[in-house]
């Protein structure tokens, strides 16, 4: 027993050793770019493909070839992705999203261009560089690990000050902020390629040494070195030797499980745990952990989507019809496009209307083929043998409400935190389901009476695709569209206009799932079998690639994924199109918009350019303005209008024209297009009794007791941040139809304070109440149904949507029995009811865009406004009119708080002033005394933290 014990010690720490080195190639990549390299699998698997290559088909000698592969070749492929892939990124900003997708990308591409080299079959002769004996891979691992440290690690002895080496105090600046580290004289590139070099050398060691004892193709390699992304998340992608212990425990306890053979039905349980430790190390790390790099997931659209031209559809039809005049094989490959483009529907679904990333849906398509396939056969637990469109649908049923499993974590995660989610939950499913013979073996799957014949079935697909295509469709029109696209453009600013953000993501994620169900089903139906190997998790990324790079949120776009992605593995070698997908994704920072877009602007500057021609009214105003005084001739009537004078203080100014810009803004196309000359400006909103109002707040249902004057209140609220208290027993009244006004040093915790009483922030102490009802643990969107509306100091718009959508998506969450009028209402106020409301949101002037969001908020009738900063960014012209519309908004009862740096606003605008200082308001007052005992400041930060009362 003990002999057994201690070899199967040996065999865990050999596998540990291996996995030991990936964890260390990814928390070292991480930490020197912010990048999770997801293609640190496929390099692997290419350099043990060119280790093998070098000695066993040309015959090279092993140590030489070896060190061609890991010191030349592997460093080369870091270099080469660093300066032509993850370079134009970082350049651009370093946005999460698109290093992601083109992460994804080289994965696939490299995959791609493997198969496409040496074939799809498994090779069982790769070289043996390091021997069975496990102590020769973990000298390899511990050997690594301690020179990365002493590289990256604090240097010093006891009483000297630690202090990181040059190194490491430039890969944190550059990871830290890339920009100001080159203006501080570092070589940001050097320091980014020095860390794709290293982790590409590791991830070559780690292939070459498991390649003898693993299957070496280019699908499985990859994926089991990405299982084992569990260790570096772990180490929460920092700590080495913490990667390189929870690397051998799993190793060793997974050896360990080898030595249970228990009977009965935990028997195929037990023995799938043990030969996945990892797998489960990796569901435990990704959706129990505290997640990984909390920024978005998905690039936010920073331009209206591009309306599909008719003709594309039409082109789209004619091509799906043409199958129906193929025969044989020719038909039988069709027949897989339509099933195809439905899985890849769902992706449009989640990542194109939702903004949620989603690599794992061919687990829940490769569930609704194997539920498909078990119901026609009668082998599901507890239902009977059922018809094949019967088991279809029932399948479909089956699957959606296991969407949870992403959108739930969905529900807390971003970034790489809900990429390493989705795709855990899909390796997961692969691992233990797919790949168990109790669940598959023997399984076939017949297609309805009827549809014997490839041609019949394709029409039926025709029509369930065309079904597919009118839900999806359907999600991106009316109320719920509308709240999809807030959530994908701006989720902080859907979840203050009141849209159930939590609620919405479980709804894509089930829709999703049910959609990628039924894809799958129909496509188990069409080879009459079902394959696991068509839904592992490598199809996942791969499919997920490409809806991306094609168009997240274009149907038309999933529809040409499909056919290409069938077409080009059916008429040539198998990998052609995973190495075109990933051509594609790698080339995402050459071309942000992806090829669509850079094709439409190279046709568009090829095109000669023509002058435009005026309109009637244009040329009567270019007449009048060239009639210009001085000239010896008098001004036409039709000249235009002269510019309003500018408004004093002494002095009522209409409403900002629709541009939202002042004579200080430069005005753009945008703007040019929103204002026409003639049109006279809203009425002005400081003469309340002949200006529009916001809508008036619902009426209070009956109680028993009467409704507390104080609509906001906060109590003694604490919130800190490790050893930073952030808010120390603030208290807060927020009285109707006054305006409060919060100031104070940068860090006195205002924002913090606000983010509370919005609800995106709890408290660890205190409580919030609205009319005298806690609401401490309310969530803000569900605040902004009870009244609370507010806006952010970055601007929080739907770029997606026009003026007028974005204002409607306030009125459609909120309790207005006629958001049809609200949103009327709340674009006469801010002056927005002209041509700007049917203009896109992206693109238009802040002036407007502050105008917009706030319209958004009062298309709701709050009964509590607060606002932050909200003359940021605004001119004096601009502020002048914001303050009178916010004046007229107290004075109508509205109860408003304003966190605001520009005192001279606050001046005039404030009943109360309150002043904080260290996370404590430390004095309040009408705002001309607190005012005057703060002194005269810097504009730009107008309390200096050593300034006080």
């Amino acid at each position: 027993m003990a002999s057994l014990t201690y070899d199967l010690t040996l065999a865990g720490l050999s596998v540990g050793g291996a996995a030991a080195l990936t964890g260390i190639g990814l928390v070292v990549t991480y930490r020197a770019t912010g990048v999770l390299n997801f293609a640190h699998g496929a390099i692997a698997m290419v350099c043990a493909y060119l280790l093998r290559q070098f000695t066993v088909e040309w015959h090279w000698p092993l140590w030489p070839s070896a060190v061609v592969t890991l010191l030349v070749v592997a460093p080369a492929i870091g270099l080469a992705l660093e300066r032509f892939v993850f370079r134009p990124l970082a350049v651009l900003g370093g946005d999460p999203a698109q290093t992601l997708v083109a992460s994804i990308g080289v994965f696939v591409l490299l995959v791609g261009g493997a198969a496409l080299l040496w074939g799809q079959g498994a090779r069982d002769d790769a070289p043996t560089l390091v021997a069975a004996d496990p102590w020769g891979q973990l000298g390899v691992a511990v050997a690594v690990a301690a020179v990365v440290g002493a590289v990256l690690r604090p240097s010093g002895g006891r009483r000297a000050p630690r202090r990181w080496t040059r190194f490491g105090r430039e890969l944190r600046a550059v990871v830290d902020d890339r920009s100001l580290a080159v203006l501080g004289g570092i070589d940001a590139d050097r320091v980014a390629a020095a860390g794709w070099a290293f982790g590409s050398f590791t991830a070559g060691l780690t292939g070459v040494l498991l390649a003898p004892y693993v299957r070496l193709d280019p699908y499985g390699m990859p994926l089991l070195v990405m299982e084992v992304v569990a260790v570096a998340v772990a180490a929460r992608m920092r700590s080495l030797p913490v990667a390189v212990l929870v690397a051998l425990g799993i190793g060793v306890a997974q050896s360990q499980l080898t030595r249970f053979h228990p009977s009965g039905w935990a028997e195929p349980l037990i023995q799938a745990v043990g030969a996945n430790l990892f797998v489960v190390a990796l569901l435990v790390a990704a959706l129990v952990l505290p997640g990984v790099g909390t920024r978005d997931a998905l690039p936010r659209p920073a331009t209206p989507p591009v309306r599909t031209p008719a003709g594309a559809w039409i082109v789209a039809v004619v091509l799906f019809l043409i199958p129906l005049g193929f025969a044989g094989r020719d038909l039988h490959t069709s027949v897989q496009v339509p099933a195809l483009g439905v899985i890849l529907l769902s992706l449009v679904v989640v990542t194109g209307r939702g903004g949620q990333i989603s690599l794992g849906q061919a687990a829940y398509a490769g569930l609704g083929a194997l539920f498909t396939a078990l119901l026609a056969a009668g082998r599901f637990p507890l239902l009977p043998s059922l018809p094949e469109p019967a088991a279809l649908l029932t399948a479909v049923l089956l699957v959606a409400p296991l969407g949870l499993l992403t959108g739930r974590p969905a529900i807390g995660r971003h970034g790489l935190a809900l990429a390493l989610a989705t795709f855990a939950v899909g390796v997961g499913v692969s691992r233990f389901v797919f790949a168990q013979p109790y669940a598959t073996s023997g399984l076939t799957l017949d297609r309805p009476a009827g549809l014997d014949g490839d041609r019949a079935y394709y029409v039926v697909e025709l029509g369930l695709l065309a079904c597919a295509l009118l839900a999806t469709h359907a999600l991106r029109r009316g109320r719920t569209g509308r709240a999809l696209a807030a959530m994908r453009d701006d989720e902080a600013g859907a979840a203050a206009a009141g849209v159930p953000v939590p609620s919405l993501k479980l709804a894509a994620f089930v829709a999703g799932a049910a959609l990628a169900a039924l894809g799958g089903g129909m496509l188990a139906m069409g080879v009459r079998a079902f394959d696991p190997a068509a839904f592992d998790p490598v199809r996942g990324l791969l499919w997920f690639a490409a809806i991306v790079v094609l168009g997240a949120d274009s149907t038309l776009g999933a529809l040409a994924a499909a056919a290409l992605l069938v077409g080009l593995d059916a008429g040539t070698r198998g990998g052609v199109a995973a190495a075109v997908i990933g051509v594609l994704a790698a080339l995402t920072g050459r071309f942000p918009a992806g090829p669509y877009e850079a094709a439409r602007t190279a046709l568009t500057r090829l095109r000669p350019e023509r002058s435009p021609t005026p309109t009637a009214l244009g040329a009567r105003v270019r007449a009048g303005l060239r009639a210009a005084p001085g000239n010896g001739r008098p001004a036409s009537h039709t000249t235009a209008p002269p510019e309003a004078p500018r408004p004093t203080p002494h002095t009522t100014a209409p409403a900002p024209a629709e541009s939202g810009g002042g004579r200080g803004r430069k005005r753009g196309p945008a703007s040019r297009r929103a204002t026409p000359s003639t049109r006279p400006g809203p009425p002005p909103p400081s003469a309340p009794r002949s200006s529009p109002r916001p809508p008036s707040p619902p009426a209070s249902p009956p109680s028993p007791r009467p409704e507390p004057s104080l609509p906001l209140q906060a109590r003694a609220l604490r919130v800190s941040y490790g050893g930073f208290i952030a808010l120390d027993g603030v208290d807060l009244d927020v009285p109707a139809g006054r305006v409060s006004a919060v100031v104070g040093p940068n860090g006195a915790g205002k924002s913090t304070l606000f983010h509370c009483l919005a609800g995106t922030l709890r408290p660890s102490r205190g409580a919030v109440r609205l009319y005298g009802r806690d609401v401490t643990r309310v969530p803000a969107h569900a605040r902004t149904r009870l009244g609370v509306a507010r806006t952010f100091q970055q601007l929080a718009v739907f770029p997606s949507l026009t003026v007028a959508e974005n204002v409607r998506v306030g009125a459609e969450q909120g309790r207005i029995a006629d958001p049809g009028a609200a949103v009327e209402r709340a674009l006469r106020l801010l002056g927005l009811d002209g041509p700007v409301r049917s203009l896109p949101a992206a693109g238009l002037p802040t002036g407007t865009l502050r105008r917009v969001e706030l319209a958004r908020a009062l298309a709701g009738s709050p009964r509590v406004l607060l606002l932050d900063e909200p003359a940021a960014g605004l001119d004096t012209y601009e502020v002048a009119a914001l303050t009178r519309v916010l004046r007229a908004l107290a004075d109508d009862g509205t109860a408003l708080l304003v966190v605001e740096h520009d005192l001279d606003l606050l001046a005039g605008l404030a009943d109360v002033v309150h002043v904080m200082a260290a996370g404590r308001i430390v004095t309040s007052g009408p705002p001309a005394e607190v005012l005057r005992a703060l002194g005269p400041t810097d504009p730009r930060d107008p309390l200096d933290p050593a300034a006080g009362p």
